[in-house]
């Protein structure tokens, strides 16, 4: 293996580890604002930009996965397909569109939403945390701490999109996300926050599922498509949960 690869290999393994033995109580008290919001009969969105739209994408109709969650997409913001692809920065940091995404999505009070953005500085994502907050929605950010106080918030109010969360996950990447360094190169490459806030967010479901199955809960998981039965069990869960998914 290339010394590189292997330096990025350990970092994540000990990013993950300080996930397993940091994040278990933030976990477990977000954890418990999903469950309860399964069992009261709200609904559950997840939002974020560009790259931090990904892990919320892998929690959308996944095998394995809650059924419940409902992405929230912003036109120039939900993925990459924007030519050029350096206007998706820009439009992160347009005040006002935070707002007009939530006008416009069916999330209302006693809802949940998972926000994910690293650095958690950009318009959007603080004005998307503040104003569901005053909304009475409660909020689960996934950021990091280090980049994330070690910037300065681009939103009128300074602050960031942390601050005004219920519960916050620390995804652990540095500042700048990058984690690898190699001799006589300036610019530090490869990023880690994928891995991580995917890993975090895919922890947060399965304590969820650990939750309502000891409530006594049938948790609504999603058996891959490929699977034989899968089909008969999923039109059961739509069925059933029909009136909490948005993006069939």
């Amino acid at each position: 293996m290339s010394v590189l690869s292997d330096t990025y290999l350990n970092g994540i393994i000990e990013l993950l580890t300080k996930i397993q033995d940091e994040e278990t109580d933030a976990l477990e008290k977000g954890a418990m604002i999903i469950a309860d919001a399964i069992e009261k009969g709200n609904r559950i969105f997840g939002f974020g930009c560009t790259h931090s739209s990904l892990p919320i994408q892998d929690l959308v109709y996944r095998a394995g996965g809650l059924i419940l969650v409902n992405p929230i997409f912003g036109p120039g913001i939900d993925s990459l397909d924007v030519r050029p692809a350096k206007m998706t920065s820009d439009f992160e940091r347009l005040e006002g569109y935070a707002k007009v995404l939530l006008d416009n999505y069916p999330i209302q009070e006693g809802d949940v939403l998972i926000l994910v953005s690293v650095s958690g500085r950009n318009a959007v994502p603080v004005e998307m945390a503040k104003i569901a907050s005053e909304r009475g929605i409660k909020i689960i950010g996934i950021t990091s701490y280090e980049y994330t106080k070690n910037v300065e918030s681009r939103h009128p109010s300074g602050k960031k999109m942390y601050e005004f969360a219920d519960v916050v996950l620390d995804n652990k990447v540095p500042k700048g996300d990058a984690m690898v360094e190699a001799e006589g190169f300036p610019v530090k490459f490869t990023p880690a926050s994928g891995v991580t806030s995917n890993a975090l967010l895919h922890s947060l479901m399965t304590v969820v599922i650990e939750i309502l199955l000891k409530r006594g809960v049938e948790p609504p998981i999603t058996i891959a498509a490929n699977v034989d039965g899968s089909g008969e069990h999923n039109d059961r869960l739509w069925k059933e949960y029909g009136d909490r998914i948005f993006y069939l």
